[in-house]
């Protein structure tokens, strides 16, 4: 999915997020508005993960929902 359409859908798709990351805070997700970088940002440090990690894992995320 396209970064801009990522950040026009993003109401919808933080559930679906949250389910994914369920660690992560609501301000967080308020911060990040769907804007990739900001996210995997947000991954890596509530995650612990490397940032090859949380991009993989952001971008096999966003797949699954590129068709909202």
């Amino acid at each position: 999915m396209k970064h801009d359409t990522m950040e026009g859908k993003w109401k919808q798709l933080k559930g679906e997020a949250k389910k994914q990351w369920g660690n992560l805070t609501d301000d967080d997700y308020d911060q990040a508005q769907g804007d990739r970088e900001k996210m995997i940002g947000k991954i890596q440090e509530r995650h612990g993960k490397t940032r090859e990690d949380a991009e993989r894992e952001y971008d096999e995320w966003n797949r699954r929902f590129s068709g909202y």
